[in-house]
């Protein structure tokens, strides 16, 4: 099918119109040098399961009993692992494709090593539905690492419904025999590890783990759809290496407790993050932010809700609801982001990080979002294309950018906040400047390709 621009597409694994698709091309006005922005060319492929077979895990047969609602002790909880797994396993052997968990509570660990605890592990080609009413809940341990449900090296999985409960209320932090730390922030609800492919966790709640809702390590293909992910130390979903990921109309909040403390942060530690689509999510009362993404290329960023959250005064972003590295490759359109209390870089919606020497020559488009109490600010870095957006009550701000192009931006002041060398902030900025507002009023702002602009006040400090 061929659309705009000459690209082609094929289908995503979500039905989606033309419309859909033409919302993720930020519109370009003639002028800019700027490149245009990739569109989301690429397709995730769903998991294939041919086999329509279907088997609701009997909880007491002659090959496995089950225990459900039983005492919390580390023996049911090692029994439960064992007898769940016996039967996921017999599933498998006989060749079924869907598997139902019936309602129930089940607590799951087992030794895996001596940094470890074991979960349960799922089976390539097979769609796992925990029925409305079903928990599986990782038991008190000591262990700095665990995986409730691990999919490792799997093709083909789908795991939808139910409950991921870690064991965060009662872990135990034992100091690691090397040097001491209790950070113990590798426990998991969901592991995609291993490159896996083909992988769909949707419609679930997961919470109260060590770590991160969900790892993705090494992984292509890989959704995350309709999930209530919250309350979790580390992150709501860390993208560690991942090809083709989509994380949609998830609700992610309550991540606090050990950094870095975002809903989703891509950071591949040298592995590849590319092709990543955020859409149509909620975040909120996140401790370190929303989205962070320090290594990931073609990244879009678009229709999410983002809400710092009043739980007070100590209630403060470290970082700010979205932020990118220089390095990095972003569209970010049509966002929507509420903040209070600001974090330590202000009250900052969005900021670019840059190490200085990233000499990364893709652009970053900012487009269509609305910051409510809430500005923008990007630094020692070239490209960006920043267009309609709405500042309400802070500012744009770049700083040693070369080849911005700001278009038609709205900046309103806060009421409580300063009224001196506020609005469009610049320093040794190059680039181009039109139509932008403070307010109703029209700003001229002498943005040029060949000579720096800068504003006095902002050299000054204020």
């Amino acid at each position: 099918m061929s659309f705009l621009f000459g690209f082609s597409f094929s289908s995503l694994s979500y039905a989606q119109s033309t419309d859909d698709i033409l919302e993720y091309l930020p519109s370009i006005i003639a002028s800019a040098k700027a490149r245009l922005p990739r569109p989301v060319d690429f397709s995730i492929r769903s998991p294939r399961i041919t086999n329509s077979a279907e088997y609701t895990i009997e909880l007491s047969t002659d090959s496995w009993n089950i225990p459900t609602n039983s005492s919390y002790t580390a023996a049911v909880a090692e029994t439960t692992t064992d007898e769940l797994q016996r039967a996921i396993d017999w599933a498998k052997q006989q060749n079924y494709g869907r598997v139902i968990i019936p309602d129930g509570h089940y607590l799951v660990s087992k030794y895996g090593n001596d940094i470890y605890q074991a979960g349960i592990v799922l089976h390539s080609e097979t769609e796992y539905v925990l029925s409305p009413g079903t928990t599986i809940e990782m038991y008190r341990n000591n262990k700095w690492n665990y995986c409730v449900l691990n999919i490792n090296g799997e093709t083909d999985v789908i795991v939808r419904g139910g409950t991921i409960k870690g064991d965060r209320s009662n872990h135990i932090f034992t100091p690691r025999s090397g040097d001491g730390a209790t950070a113990h922030d590798e426990g998991h609800g969901i592991c995609v590890w291993g490159g896996s492919e083909r992988v769909l966790v949707e419609g679930m709640n997961i919470h109260g783990v060590t770590g991160d809702g969900s790892l993705l390590v090494g992984s292509v293909d890989v959704q995350y759809s309709n999930n209530n992910i919250h309350h979790n130390r580390r992150q709501g979903i860390s993208v560690v290496g991942g090809i083709r990921v989509r994380i949609d109309r998830n609700e992610i909040h309550h991540i606090k407790g050990t950094s870095p403390q975002f809903g989703v942060d891509i950071e591949g530690a040298g592995r590849e993050d590319r092709d990543i689509l955020i859409e149509r999510n909620t975040f909120h009362h996140n401790r370190g932010g929303d989205i962070v993404n320090t290594s990931g290329k073609n990244v879009f960023i678009t229709h999410n809700r983002m809400d710092q959250g009043t739980e007070g005064a100590d209630h403060r972003y470290i970082d700010g609801p979205i932020v990118t590295w220089e390095n990095t490759d972003n569209v970010i359109a049509h966002n929507t982001i509420t903040m209070y209390n600001g974090s330590v870089n202000g009250r900052l919606g969005y900021i670019q990080y840059s190490g200085g020497n990233d000499r990364n020559r893709s652009t970053t488009y900012v487009h269509d979002n609305v910051c409510n109490n809430c500005g923008m600010y990007m630094y020692r870095a070239e490209g960006a294309d920043i267009r309609r957006n709405k500042f309400l009550g802070y500012f744009l701000s770049l700083s040693e950018f070369r080849n911005a192009v700001v278009v038609d931006n709205l900046v309103t002041y806060n009421d409580d906040g300063p009224f001196f060398c506020w609005d469009y902030r610049f320093n040794q900025a190059y680039g181009f400047a039109s139509g932008n507002k403070i307010g109703d009023r029209v700003v001229n702002i002498p943005l040029s390709n060949t000579r720096p602009h800068t504003l006095s006040c902002v050299v000054a400090g204020f």
